[in-house]
Protein backbone atom coordinates (compact mmCIF):
# COMPACT_ATOMS: atom_id res chain seq x y z
CA UNK A 1 0.00 0.00 0.00
CA UNK A 2 1.40 3.87 -0.95
CA UNK A 3 2.78 5.94 2.14
CA UNK A 4 0.35 8.14 3.36
CA UNK A 5 1.79 11.57 4.16
CA UNK A 6 -0.35 14.20 6.15
CA UNK A 7 0.29 17.78 5.45
CA UNK A 8 0.43 20.33 8.36
CA UNK A 9 -0.20 23.96 8.02
CA UNK A 10 -1.22 27.46 9.55
CA UNK A 11 -5.27 28.09 9.25
CA UNK A 12 -4.91 31.45 7.36
CA UNK A 13 -7.27 33.68 10.15
CA UNK A 14 -7.89 37.21 10.56
CA UNK A 15 -5.03 38.87 12.98
CA UNK A 16 -2.77 41.91 13.07
CA UNK A 17 -1.57 41.40 9.54
CA UNK A 18 -4.93 42.67 8.07
CA UNK A 19 -4.48 45.74 9.40
CA UNK A 20 -0.63 46.59 8.04
CA UNK A 21 -2.51 45.30 4.43
CA UNK A 22 0.28 42.04 4.48
CA UNK A 23 -2.25 39.32 4.67
CA UNK A 24 -0.83 38.36 1.17
CA UNK A 25 2.02 36.19 2.93
CA UNK A 26 -0.32 34.30 5.20
CA UNK A 27 -2.69 33.19 2.30
CA UNK A 28 -0.14 32.59 0.33
CA UNK A 29 0.35 29.27 2.62
CA UNK A 30 -2.80 27.93 0.69
CA UNK A 31 -1.29 27.78 -2.87
CA UNK A 32 2.25 25.82 -1.06
CA UNK A 33 -0.36 23.67 0.38
CA UNK A 34 -2.60 22.61 -2.96
CA UNK A 35 0.82 22.46 -4.47
CA UNK A 36 2.54 19.77 -2.10
CA UNK A 37 -0.50 17.86 -2.57
CA UNK A 38 -1.31 17.40 -5.80
CA UNK A 39 2.70 16.36 -6.33
CA UNK A 40 2.43 13.99 -3.79
CA UNK A 41 -0.78 12.82 -5.29
CA UNK A 42 0.58 12.33 -8.39
CA UNK A 43 3.61 10.37 -6.73
CA UNK A 44 1.20 7.54 -5.57
CA UNK A 45 1.31 8.33 -1.83
CA UNK A 46 -1.85 8.99 -0.16
CA UNK A 47 -2.77 12.27 1.63
CA UNK A 48 -4.62 14.46 3.93
CA UNK A 49 -4.18 17.98 5.12
CA UNK A 50 -4.85 19.22 8.61
CA UNK A 51 -4.79 22.82 9.29
CA UNK A 52 -3.62 24.17 12.17
CA UNK A 53 -5.20 26.70 14.46
CA UNK A 54 -4.99 28.49 17.88
CA UNK A 55 -5.30 27.67 20.85
CA UNK A 56 -2.29 25.31 20.73
CA UNK A 57 -3.77 22.42 23.10
CA UNK A 58 -5.94 21.88 20.17
CA UNK A 59 -3.72 21.86 17.72
CA UNK A 60 -1.52 19.45 19.53
CA UNK A 61 -4.59 17.06 19.98
CA UNK A 62 -5.20 17.04 16.29
CA UNK A 63 -1.73 16.44 15.61
CA UNK A 64 -1.44 13.47 17.91
CA UNK A 65 -4.31 11.57 16.26
CA UNK A 66 -2.02 11.87 13.22
CA UNK A 67 -1.81 7.97 11.55
CA UNK A 68 -0.04 8.81 8.56
CA UNK A 69 3.55 7.53 7.89
CA UNK A 70 5.17 11.33 7.47
CA UNK A 71 4.08 14.66 8.31
CA UNK A 72 4.71 17.25 5.35
CA UNK A 73 5.38 20.28 7.74
CA UNK A 74 4.54 23.20 6.05
CA UNK A 75 3.71 25.08 9.38
CA UNK A 76 5.11 28.46 10.24
CA UNK A 77 3.77 29.33 13.43
CA UNK A 78 0.74 31.27 14.71
CA UNK A 79 0.62 34.88 14.15
CA UNK A 80 1.78 36.49 16.90
CA UNK A 81 3.30 33.41 18.39
CA UNK A 82 6.28 32.98 15.91
CA UNK A 83 7.71 30.82 18.77
CA UNK A 84 5.10 27.75 17.74
CA UNK A 85 6.66 27.10 14.68
CA UNK A 86 9.58 24.91 16.50
CA UNK A 87 6.65 23.65 19.30
CA UNK A 88 4.82 22.27 16.85
CA UNK A 89 7.83 19.93 15.60
CA UNK A 90 8.60 19.54 19.08
CA UNK A 91 5.87 17.80 19.47
CA UNK A 92 5.94 15.49 16.27
CA UNK A 93 9.10 14.62 17.53
CA UNK A 94 7.21 13.58 21.13
CA UNK A 95 5.00 11.44 19.08
CA UNK A 96 8.00 10.06 16.91
CA UNK A 97 6.05 11.15 13.50
CA UNK A 98 8.89 11.42 10.55
CA UNK A 99 8.62 15.18 9.37
CA UNK A 100 9.82 17.18 6.95
CA UNK A 101 12.49 20.28 6.94
CA UNK A 102 14.72 21.32 10.13
CA UNK A 103 14.60 20.25 13.53
CA UNK A 104 12.55 22.59 15.97
CA UNK A 105 16.45 23.55 17.66
CA UNK A 106 17.00 25.04 13.96
CA UNK A 107 14.18 26.31 13.69
CA UNK A 108 14.17 27.98 17.32
CA UNK A 109 17.36 29.42 16.52
CA UNK A 110 17.09 30.77 12.79
CA UNK A 111 13.77 32.72 14.52
CA UNK A 112 16.26 35.03 16.19
CA UNK A 113 18.09 36.65 14.06
CA UNK A 114 20.28 37.94 16.35
CA UNK A 115 21.03 35.33 18.27
CA UNK A 116 21.33 33.54 14.77
CA UNK A 117 24.53 35.99 13.47
CA UNK A 118 26.19 35.52 16.69
CA UNK A 119 26.28 31.65 16.03
CA UNK A 120 27.16 32.41 12.91
CA UNK A 121 29.86 35.07 13.75
CA UNK A 122 31.51 32.50 16.16
CA UNK A 123 32.20 29.60 13.34
CA UNK A 124 33.79 32.58 11.13
CA UNK A 125 30.99 32.95 8.48
CA UNK A 126 30.77 36.72 7.15
CA UNK A 127 27.98 38.70 8.50
CA UNK A 128 27.05 42.67 8.52
CA UNK A 129 27.64 44.25 11.80
CA UNK A 130 24.42 44.79 13.74
CA UNK A 131 22.78 46.20 16.76
CA UNK A 132 19.57 45.27 19.27
CA UNK A 133 17.54 48.62 19.13
CA UNK A 134 14.43 50.24 20.71
CA UNK A 135 14.10 53.49 22.27
CA UNK A 136 16.21 52.86 25.42
CA UNK A 137 19.23 52.40 23.41
CA UNK A 138 19.35 54.70 20.67
CA UNK A 139 22.48 56.52 22.27
CA UNK A 140 24.54 53.35 22.03
CA UNK A 141 24.41 53.26 18.34
CA UNK A 142 27.57 52.48 16.67
CA UNK A 143 27.22 51.61 13.39
CA UNK A 144 28.17 52.72 9.86
CA UNK A 145 25.63 54.22 7.22
CA UNK A 146 23.35 52.66 5.48
CA UNK A 147 21.18 50.59 8.09
CA UNK A 148 18.48 48.22 7.48
CA UNK A 149 16.25 47.86 10.03
CA UNK A 150 14.17 44.41 10.43
CA UNK A 151 11.76 42.62 13.13
CA UNK A 152 14.14 40.49 15.22
CA UNK A 153 11.48 37.86 15.24
CA UNK A 154 9.59 37.60 11.55
CA UNK A 155 9.68 36.15 8.65
CA UNK A 156 8.09 36.70 4.52
CA UNK A 157 9.59 40.28 5.18
CA UNK A 158 6.86 41.54 6.89
CA UNK A 159 7.21 45.34 8.09
CA UNK A 160 10.12 45.46 5.66
CA UNK A 161 9.73 48.51 3.38
CA UNK A 162 12.11 50.72 1.49
CA UNK A 163 11.90 53.24 4.65
CA UNK A 164 13.75 50.73 6.20
CA UNK A 165 16.91 51.55 4.77
CA UNK A 166 18.13 54.17 6.80
CA UNK A 167 20.70 57.03 5.94
CA UNK A 168 20.83 59.22 9.50
CA UNK A 169 20.04 59.04 12.72
CA UNK A 170 16.62 60.76 13.12
CA UNK A 171 15.49 58.30 10.23
CA UNK A 172 17.07 55.18 12.45
CA UNK A 173 15.30 56.94 15.07
CA UNK A 174 12.02 56.70 13.83
CA UNK A 175 12.08 53.31 11.97
CA UNK A 176 13.85 51.85 15.71
CA UNK A 177 10.87 52.93 17.25
CA UNK A 178 7.99 52.35 15.17
CA UNK A 179 9.09 48.42 15.08
CA UNK A 180 9.73 47.92 18.45
CA UNK A 181 7.12 49.67 19.62
CA UNK A 182 5.03 47.20 16.75
CA UNK A 183 6.27 44.45 18.19
CA UNK A 184 7.27 45.10 21.78
CA UNK A 185 10.93 43.67 21.18
CA UNK A 186 13.99 45.09 20.39
CA UNK A 187 14.74 45.86 16.41
CA UNK A 188 17.75 44.14 14.39
CA UNK A 189 19.51 47.01 13.04
CA UNK A 190 22.64 46.32 10.87
CA UNK A 191 25.05 47.67 8.48
CA UNK A 192 22.94 47.60 4.86
CA UNK A 193 25.27 46.05 2.35
CA UNK A 194 24.42 47.71 -1.04
CA UNK A 195 25.61 45.08 -3.77
CA UNK A 196 24.79 42.27 -5.40
CA UNK A 197 22.01 39.48 -4.02
CA UNK A 198 22.32 36.02 -3.68
CA UNK A 199 20.36 32.74 -2.28
CA UNK A 200 21.05 29.49 -2.64
CA UNK A 201 19.25 26.32 -1.34
CA UNK A 202 20.72 23.10 0.73
CA UNK A 203 19.21 19.79 0.54
CA UNK A 204 20.17 16.82 2.81
CA UNK A 205 20.82 15.65 6.29
CA UNK A 206 24.22 14.39 6.68
CA UNK A 207 25.25 14.39 2.84
CA UNK A 208 24.66 17.96 1.74
CA UNK A 209 23.63 19.18 -1.90
CA UNK A 210 23.42 23.11 -2.71
CA UNK A 211 21.10 23.69 -5.67
CA UNK A 212 22.15 25.87 -8.04
CA UNK A 213 22.64 29.67 -7.01
CA UNK A 214 20.17 32.48 -7.73
CA UNK A 215 20.83 35.95 -8.20
CA UNK A 216 18.01 38.69 -7.33
CA UNK A 217 18.37 41.32 -10.26
CA UNK A 218 16.79 44.90 -8.96
CA UNK A 219 15.60 47.44 -11.90
CA UNK A 220 14.61 49.60 -9.59
CA UNK A 221 13.98 53.52 -9.94
CA UNK A 222 16.84 55.61 -8.87
CA UNK A 223 16.73 56.05 -5.24
CA UNK A 224 15.12 53.16 -4.32
CA UNK A 225 17.01 50.84 -2.04
CA UNK A 226 17.50 47.28 -3.54
CA UNK A 227 15.70 44.77 -0.99
CA UNK A 228 13.33 42.35 -0.84
CA UNK A 229 10.62 44.34 0.51
CA UNK A 230 7.33 42.61 1.67
CA UNK A 231 6.01 44.56 -1.69
CA UNK A 232 8.70 42.18 -3.73
CA UNK A 233 7.95 39.48 -2.29
CA UNK A 234 3.49 39.31 -2.27
CA UNK A 235 1.98 42.22 -4.35
CA UNK A 236 2.15 41.25 -7.83
CA UNK A 237 1.30 44.58 -8.98
CA UNK A 238 3.71 46.56 -6.87
CA UNK A 239 6.87 48.48 -8.40
CA UNK A 240 9.02 46.04 -6.26
CA UNK A 241 7.59 42.90 -7.06
CA UNK A 242 7.62 43.52 -10.84
CA UNK A 243 11.62 44.81 -10.99
CA UNK A 244 12.92 41.85 -8.61
CA UNK A 245 13.20 38.77 -10.61
CA UNK A 246 15.71 35.70 -9.64
CA UNK A 247 18.08 34.61 -12.29
CA UNK A 248 18.87 31.27 -12.09
CA UNK A 249 21.62 30.31 -12.55
CA UNK A 250 23.33 33.13 -11.49
CA UNK A 251 26.10 34.69 -13.34
CA UNK A 252 29.29 34.36 -11.47
CA UNK A 253 32.61 33.40 -11.45
CA UNK A 254 33.67 29.97 -10.41
CA UNK A 255 35.77 32.06 -7.24
CA UNK A 256 32.45 33.34 -6.31
CA UNK A 257 30.40 30.31 -6.82
CA UNK A 258 32.59 28.63 -4.67
CA UNK A 259 32.70 31.11 -1.93
CA UNK A 260 28.73 30.98 -2.18
CA UNK A 261 28.39 27.38 -1.68
CA UNK A 262 30.57 26.52 0.75
CA UNK A 263 29.45 29.33 3.19
CA UNK A 264 25.91 28.04 2.43
CA UNK A 265 27.16 24.62 3.54
CA UNK A 266 28.39 25.78 6.42
CA UNK A 267 25.70 27.91 7.52
CA UNK A 268 23.60 25.21 6.94
CA UNK A 269 25.59 22.82 9.34
CA UNK A 270 25.75 25.49 11.71
CA UNK A 271 22.34 26.31 12.44
CA UNK A 272 21.67 22.68 12.81
CA UNK A 273 19.20 22.24 9.13
CA UNK A 274 17.92 19.20 7.90
CA UNK A 275 16.28 18.53 5.07
CA UNK A 276 15.89 21.81 3.25
CA UNK A 277 16.80 25.11 4.05
CA UNK A 278 17.67 28.61 1.79
CA UNK A 279 20.79 30.66 2.88
CA UNK A 280 20.47 34.57 1.65
CA UNK A 281 23.47 36.68 0.98
CA UNK A 282 24.76 39.86 -0.15
CA UNK A 283 27.78 41.04 -1.58
CA UNK A 284 30.46 44.00 -0.64
CA UNK A 285 32.30 46.42 -3.36
CA UNK A 286 35.33 44.29 -2.64
CA UNK A 287 33.34 41.16 -3.63
CA UNK A 288 33.17 39.27 0.16
CA UNK A 289 29.73 37.39 0.91
CA UNK A 290 27.86 38.06 3.85
CA UNK A 291 24.87 35.69 5.15
CA UNK A 292 21.68 37.76 5.83
CA UNK A 293 18.94 35.20 6.27
CA UNK A 294 19.20 31.76 7.29
CA UNK A 295 15.30 30.18 6.13
CA UNK A 296 14.92 26.74 7.20
CA UNK A 297 11.54 25.48 5.77
CA UNK A 298 11.97 28.29 2.88
CA UNK A 299 8.77 28.83 0.52
CA UNK A 300 8.22 25.88 -1.62
CA UNK A 301 5.84 26.64 -4.00
CA UNK A 302 6.21 26.00 -7.53
CA UNK A 303 6.79 29.73 -8.36
CA UNK A 304 9.19 30.22 -5.16
CA UNK A 305 12.98 30.14 -5.17
CA UNK A 306 13.72 26.96 -3.96
CA UNK A 307 11.69 25.24 -6.53
CA UNK A 308 13.30 27.64 -9.37
CA UNK A 309 16.51 25.93 -8.18
CA UNK A 310 15.63 22.46 -8.22
CA UNK A 311 14.17 23.02 -11.71
CA UNK A 312 17.21 24.62 -13.35
CA UNK A 313 18.65 21.73 -11.40
CA UNK A 314 16.82 19.11 -13.24
CA UNK A 315 14.28 17.85 -10.81
CA UNK A 316 10.48 18.75 -11.84
CA UNK A 317 8.29 20.27 -9.25
CA UNK A 318 7.00 16.31 -8.33
CA UNK A 319 10.43 15.05 -7.93
CA UNK A 320 11.57 17.98 -5.75
CA UNK A 321 8.85 17.53 -3.63
CA UNK A 322 9.69 13.70 -3.10
CA UNK A 323 13.03 14.65 -2.37
CA UNK A 324 12.10 16.15 0.40
CA UNK A 325 9.99 13.57 1.99
CA UNK A 326 12.40 11.08 1.12
CA UNK A 327 15.13 13.32 3.40
CA UNK A 328 12.80 12.98 6.23
CA UNK A 329 11.99 9.45 5.95
CA UNK A 330 15.69 8.79 6.52
CA UNK A 331 15.83 10.62 9.63
CA UNK A 332 13.20 7.96 10.92
CA UNK A 333 15.67 6.46 12.86
CA UNK A 334 16.89 9.24 14.58
CA UNK A 335 13.63 10.11 16.57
Amino acid sequence: MPASITIIYNQPVASYYDLRQERAAEEGVLIEVAAVEKALRELGYRTSKIPLSLPKEQAYSKLSEIKADAVFNLFEGFCGFPETEAEIVDKLECLRIPYTGSPASALRLALDKSTTKKVLHEAGIRIPDFQLMDETNLNSFKLNFPCIIKPNAEDASHSLTEKNVVYDYDSLKEVVTRLSRMYNKKALVEEYIDGREFNITVMGNDILTPLPISEICFSLPEGMPRILTYEAKWLTDSVYYRATKPQCPAKIDSITRTDIVETALQTYSTIGCCGYARVDMRMDNLGHVYVIEVNPNPDISPDAGASLQARTCGMTYAKFIDKILQLAMERRIDY
